[in-house]
């Protein structure tokens, strides 16, 4: 089976695919630094790097499936207050039904947010790829229940050209603690109590001590969890494009880093990451999580 990957970020999904035997002919992304790693990662694969409204189809080699992560910024709750710019950031699933229309490939999987469902445009969209002979099957899947020490929520669209949706029967593992991946020894820690440090921060901090004991983690907000941290023995929550949480140990504290948030988000080990901090966190951050991946096209593979 061949794939092409679009919004393909960091790689994610082309990992997710590799792991399960399908072979990734194409990918494209419109950031050059998202292009550049996954080149590194995937140097097999012909890379674009270019916006997707400008995509010549016709310059696309064959595949049976079609992956595709378009910007979920525009659905996303977290967005904040609605602006101009989202309208823009929606509309970029519009080509993945381009895609189809020129290809006609068997198979396509969306990855998005759940409220990519509420879209005000989704019936239409659904309905132009229903009029190319498409079925579409939405499954909300947590990467937890995939074996993934972290709860990151996300919709999975399953699209066939088949009579009735395709839903695929996709076993939950038992969840793991986000202790696992946190490397105790190797990063420099700080001092919780120095001069600077917040007040909320101090007092959200002491909350968790209270609840977790001397280790635990919790995100730089003061809502959910933000209130009182989350115990290590659990799933932590969502890795998000932005440096958000801490690790807090005794009286010491720091953020989590790089290779603990790749290791979080179940890219391997050897997965070449960009030196900057912040750029190798937005890019796992904004990616899939290849296990969901690798499980989802192993049970399309079963099938078709």
């Amino acid at each position: 089976m061949k794939a092409i990957d679009l919004f393909a970020g960091i790689g994610g999904f082309s990992e997710g695919a590799k792991q399960a035997g399908v072979e990734v002919v194409w990918a494209a992304n419109h950031w050059r630094l998202a292009v550049e790693f996954h080149s590194a990662n995937h140097p097999d694969t012909t890379h674009v790097c270019q916006g997707l409204h400008q995509a010549d189809w016709r310059d696309v080699p064959f595949h049976d499936v079609c992956l595709a992560s378009p910007a979920c910024q525009g659905h996303s709750l977290a967005r904040g207050k609605e602006k101009p710019h989202h309208d823009a950031l929606r509309s970029t699933a519009w080509a993945i039904v381009s895609c189809l229309e020129y290809h006609r490939s068997q198979f396509a999987v969306v990855e998005n947010v759940p409220e990519f469902l509420g879209w005000a445009l989704y019936p239409s969209w659904a309905d132009a790829l229903s009029r190319l002979g498409y079925s579409l099957a939405p499954h909300i899947v947590d990467s937890a229940d995939h074996g993934v020490p972290q709860h990151r929520v996300r919709m999975f669209l399953v699209i066939s050209k088949s009579k009735n949706p395709l839903f695929l029967n996709l076993h939950k593992r038992q969840h793991r603690p986000v202790a696992e991946i946190i490397e105790w020894d190797t990063h420099r820690w700080n001092p919780i109590h120095k001069p600077g440090r917040s007040v909320k921060t101090l007092k959200r901090i002491e909350s968790g001590r209270k609840k977790f004991g001397d280790c635990f983690v919790a995100p730089f907000y003061s809502s959910g969890s933000g209130l009182t941290g989350r115990s290590i023995e659990r799933p932590i929550g969502t890795f998000s494009t932005v440096d958000r949480w801490a690790i807090i140990r005794g009286n010491e504290m720091r953020m989590f880093q790089p290779s603990e948030v790749r290791a979080g988000m179940g890219f391997p080990r050897t997965y070449l990451l960009p030196k900057n901090r912040r750029e190798a966190i937005h890019l796992l951050g904004n990616g899939v999580t290849p296990v969901v991946a690798t499980d989802i096209l192993n049970e399309l593979k079963m099938a078709a």
